[in-house]
């Protein structure tokens, strides 16, 4: 057994398999996913960004320890209370930076230590040192892959507010269950 900290996403399970099955990936789209297979088998670590997108936005990018946040939206409107918000993760309330509308912070991302901070509850500093050297190691990694992405659109792009867990576990005790919507799924919109 091994323990590793390499970076890993869903879609590198695609490109792992293939690689682990002795197959190669197609050739004829853009695979984003990442071949871990020497992490696994030798203890490789890649180094390399992980991206977190919603819709065709970047929301914030993962590079090294660093996690900079680039648009900002955590907490939803309650349809049936129109006054009441929600958090996506209850309790875990961070003052500017778990907010109700949408607030584009690509100027100035918000960024985590995520090796001091895993929980993104102590945003750094925007005039500290360790801010501005995390940024001139982000900054290039973002500006190249703006440069160089080819858009397209998502495959999971749909919506679906019945998918969302709205009764969690413990949610009662909370006093935060909402009823469960009916099953519509539907193209999403993200209005930024």
């Amino acid at each position: 057994g091994q323990i590793t900290h390499q970076l890993g996403t869903i879609m590198d399970l695609f490109t792992t398999s293939l690689s682990f099955a002795g197959v190669k990936p197609p050739s004829d789209r853009i695979i984003d996913g990442v071949d871990l297979s020497s992490t696994l088998i030798a203890g490789y670590k890649i180094d390399r960004p992980v991206w977190y997108y919603r819709g065709n936005e970047m929301m914030a990018v993962r590079v090294g320890a660093y996690k900079a946040h680039y648009w900002l939206w955590t907490e939803f409107k309650a349809k049936h209370q129109p006054d009441t918000y929600f958090s996506f993760c209850q309790g875990q309330l961070v003052p500017n930076v778990t907010v109700h509308d949408q607030v584009n912070r690509t100027l100035d991302p918000v960024v985590f230590n995520i090796n001091r901070d895993p929980g993104e509850r102590y945003p750094l500093g925007q005039h500290s040192k360790e801010y501005k050297d995390a940024m001139k190691m982000i900054a290039p990694v973002v500006a190249e892959h703006r440069r160089t992405m080819v858009k397209g659109l998502p495959s999971l792009n749909y919506c679906d507010n019945a998918a969302q867990n709205w009764a969690p576990h413990g949610c009662e005790a909370l006093g935060y269950c909402l009823p469960i919507p009916k099953s519509n799924p539907k193209l999403c919109y993200w209005d930024h």
